[in-house]
């Protein structure tokens, strides 16, 4: 189901819009719909307190690390192994 959105610009802005589509070979509308689409992807979604506290509580934890080609390297000749060691 489709919904109308009105949205009310002054007449320079308007313009602006216009001009943007045209210059893309698009109605004003479908340039709307594009920028507005481009606008959600850039908008977080969730809670940002919630993003952070996970990364809170994650960066609490020390865990083994190494080289990312050494990390490879021994997933690698794990597989290789077959999982034996």
């Amino acid at each position: 189901m489709s919904k109308r959105l009105q949205v009310i610009l002054k007449d320079p802005e308007y313009r602006e819009v216009q001009r943007a589509a045209r210059s893309r070979r698009m109605s004003t509308a479908e340039w709307v719909r594009q920028a507005l689409a481009v606008a959600r992807r850039q908008q977080p979604e969730g809670d940002i307190s919630k993003k952070l506290e996970a990364v809170r509580v994650a960066a609490r934890f020390e865990f083994p690390t190494a080289e990312i080609d050494k990390m490879l390297g021994e997933i690698e000749a794990g597989y290789l192994s077959g999982g034996q060691s």
